[in-house]
């Protein structure tokens, strides 16, 4: 057999690889780098105003750590559900993501504040730091202020049963 016929049925084989390995994979599930490692350093205000506070603010018990935006679609979607696990008394620290301080706290003015704490990120540099492409994105962070897991997209029912209360509840460990 000449190369010439065996080249495309390489090719093929190859394609057909690729296309099992994409079947196999969720799209939305981009693995994140930073599980497994401490949270990354910042120093943010508070939205409105008021002295910096860093990551060591977030030691000590687990805490989710979302990053939202008053002109975020995906975050008024999420946000009933962020409130019920307040009601619950689940910690979210909130992280308003390329927004001004004026509409960030609109936002919670009309929608309500799940958030034990609101840091302000009017720049997203804290967001590039945790690797943050597009919001809502929610991380799990364990007592010692490892990151556990990186929901992307709106936080759902079915990924707080499924995914993370297991980890909130046995210390995000």
């Amino acid at each position: 057999m000449r190369w010439q016929y065996l080249l495309p049925v390489v090719v093929l084989a190859g394609l057909i690889g690729l296309f099992v390995f994409g079947l196999q994979n969720d799209p939305r599930e981009v693995p994140s780098p930073l599980i497994g490692k401490p949270a990354p350093a910042f120093a943010l205000e508070p939205l409105g105003g008021g002295s910096a506070v860093g990551v060591d603010s977030l030691k000590g018990r687990p805490v989710l750590v979302n990053f939202f935006a008053s002109w975020c679609a995906g975050c008024q979607v999420e946000h009933p559900f962020l409130m019920e696990l307040s009601r619950r008394g689940i910690e979210i620290v909130g992280l308003d993501y390329k927004d001004t301080d004026a509409d960030g706290l609109r936002w919670l003015r009309q929608h309500g504040n799940p958030y034990a704490q609101v840091l302000a990120d009017p720049g997203g540099k804290a967001g590039l730091d945790w690797g943050v492409y597009g919001v809502p994105e929610t991380f799990v962070l364990n007592a010692d202020g490892i990151i556990v897991y990186k929901q992307i997209g709106p936080m759902t029912e079915d990924a707080w049963r499924t995914r993370i209360a297991p980890l909130m509840a046995g210390g995000a460990e």
